[in-house]
């Protein structure tokens, strides 16, 4: 997911074209007053600390699952660490630069990432505060990676055409002193809180959270049911294995671990005119938008709406025509219910706190159902019966 917002809130300035368009396709869909319109009663809501702001760089997919680990922290009752996307960032710059260039660049490159990317870096690489880094070399206080992106694209190119007709044993380490400038360098030892730590023991010792207990879960019907398989999406760089489940299935998870009291990191496609990041809002209207009036649009998030009925073949269908694509990574903190009483999720965003929700959004279950890409979230979450039928 690739999602970018200089409007404080995540990805895109100075960032890919793609993300630009995102975010200025989101800048009208809101209705005025729409705080008023909607009054959400909490029924589960999960700690986790504050909204943060992924600036001008496609990296919600680190902002996303730090925080859900955070949270993970909390949950298991350890004092939580605010961790550094940044350094998770930067590992994953210099894994995919590998596999582009042994791929000979036949291989996606670039800020997006998936929902297991943090994980697996924490596992393999551990885990480093904000405090010790912040990846920010380039005199700005928000990210800004649209020239560091472009720089290292351009250095890996060059390495992939093979001028000297023979790799040199340097183009990794020229990849890595361009990361030193732009995010610093690699952290191999720093300070907490009065005592000193590599990653690796900052992992272990502090956060103390073992990568192999998170899961990935989405629910295709052009897969096996209860089978792992490959996401077929191009920020799915390292080929992140995903546990396939019924539809149904989906929100059901969602709601039993938010029930037990594990959060859920999300990934979802957020372009459609019924996702509002203003409001702070997001739904599935029974019209398209393309078939409402103008004062239909107009009124679409001042209170709750029926919602169109989703089924696999929909959901399906939405993905294989592009029009579900994989946007971005939020982070699911709760259960809300409206005042005709249905159900939303209360969801943590990390583009600011700029919208009616001070950088929250409430998202109707169907729209999760319908637009969702991805969850993660640790396996003893997963309801027992489907846990066994995934056999994890």
């Amino acid at each position: 997911m690739r999602s970018t917002l200089l409007l404080a809130f995540l990805i895109p300035a100075g960032m890919a074209t793609g993300q630009v368009d995102l975010i200025k396709s989101l800048e009208g869909n809101q209705s005025e007053k729409a705080a008023e319109g909607f009054l959400f009663q909490p029924i589960v809501n999960l700690e986790a600390l504050g909204i943060e702001n992924q600036g001008a760089s496609g990296t919600c997919w680190s902002y996303c699952t730090s925080s859900f680990l955070e949270s993970e922290m909390i949950r298991q009752g350890k004092q939580p660490v605010d961790l550094s996307e940044m350094y998770t960032v930067r590992k994953v710059y210099e894994e995919k630069a590998v596999n582009y260039v042994r791929m000979h660049g036949s291989y996606s490159f670039g800020e997006g990432g998936a929902l297991p990317d943090f994980v697996q870096v924490y596992g393999k690489y551990g885990a480093v505060p904000e405090t010790a880094y912040q990846g920010l070399e380039y005199g700005s206080d928000i990210n800004k990676h649209g020239e560091l992106e472009a720089i290292l694209k351009g250095m890996i190119e060059a390495v992939v055409s093979n001028p000297n007709k023979q790799l040199t044993p340097v183009w990794k380490e020229a990849v890595n002193r361009v990361l030193d400038v732009y995010l610093g360098d690699n952290p191999k030892e720093f300070e907490y809180q009065g005592k000193k730590y590599t990653p690796e023991t900052f992992a272990e010792e502090v956060v103390g959270l073992k990568a192999n207990d998170y899961v990935q879960i989405s629910s295709f019907a052009s897969n096996e049911l209860y089978k792992p398989f490959i996401m077929m999406v191009p920020d799915n760089w390292a080929y992140g294995q995903t546990y396939n489940v019924q539809l149904d299935d989906l929100t059901d998870i969602i709601d039993a671990a938010l029930q037990k009291g594990f959060s859920v990191a999300w990934a979802a496609d957020v372009s459609e005119k019924y996702f509002s990041w203003k409001n702070g809002v997001a739904f599935v209207p029974e019209k398209e938008y393309a078939a409402m009036t103008d004062e239909e649009r107009a009124a679409m998030f001042k209170g709750p709406k029926p919602e169109r009925i989703i089924t696999p073949e929909i959901r399906q269908e939405a993905y294989d025509n592009y029009t579900t694509t994989d946007d971005h990574g939020m982070h699911i903190i709760g259960l809300v219910k409206d005042q005709t009483g249905k159900e939303w999720y209360k969801v943590k965003n990390s583009w600011g706190e700029s919208n009616d929700h001070k950088g929250y959004l409430y998202v109707s279950k169907n729209y999760v159902r319908y637009k969702s890409i991805a969850i993660l979230m640790h396996k003893d979450g997963v309801p027992k019966d489907i846990r066994k039928k995934l056999d994890i």
